[in-house]
């Protein structure tokens, strides 16, 4: 299963996120494509612990967030299109730089190689081993890559 704590994983990722342009449309939901850059350079930021905000946990997450965890992380099997999203990372503002988004992200995606974030608690997963932090911040960036068909 792919993880973005392989390097080939974050060469692939990182060239896809290369053929992004103003130009992209999303395939599905609501994001266009500097929404999409943003949400993701501020969950990859979360993820890696960038961001030190503290997002309280979901109740629901705390019934089957587990079981949710172990089920989307056990094959390679994208996300479903449409997947509800933290409140917080959804992007109000539709227009920003997209060249620069870009960038932070494909540094956020290169900075996977020097993981230091192993408390990382997910609002809906919870507690995530560093093994299920790599596949499923892979999928999370596939997922959005194929939203805008890259």
């Amino acid at each position: 299963m792919k993880s973005v704590f392989d390097e080939s994983t974050r060469t692939e990722l990182t060239g896809r996120i290369n053929l992004l342009t103003e130009n992209s449309s999303a395939q599905w939901g609501k994001m266009n494509v500097y929404q999409m850059l943003k949400h993701c350079t501020m969950w990859d930021e979360w993820v890696t612990g960038t961001d030190t905000k503290k997002y309280p946990r979901a109740f629901l997450g705390r019934i089957v967030g587990r079981m949710a965890l172990k089920s989307i992380t056990k094959d390679e099997t994208p996300i479903q299109r449409n997947a509800v999203s933290l409140a917080a990372f959804i992007i109000k503002e539709t227009n920003g730089d997209i060249d620069t988004e870009k960038k932070k992200w494909i540094t956020l995606i290169a900075s996977y190689a020097h993981f230091s974030n192993p408390g990382f608690v997910h609002t809906f997963f919870g507690k995530m081993t560093t093994e299920q932090i790599g596949y499923f911040a892979y999928k999370h960036a596939d997922h959005h890559l194929r939203q805008f068909n890259v």
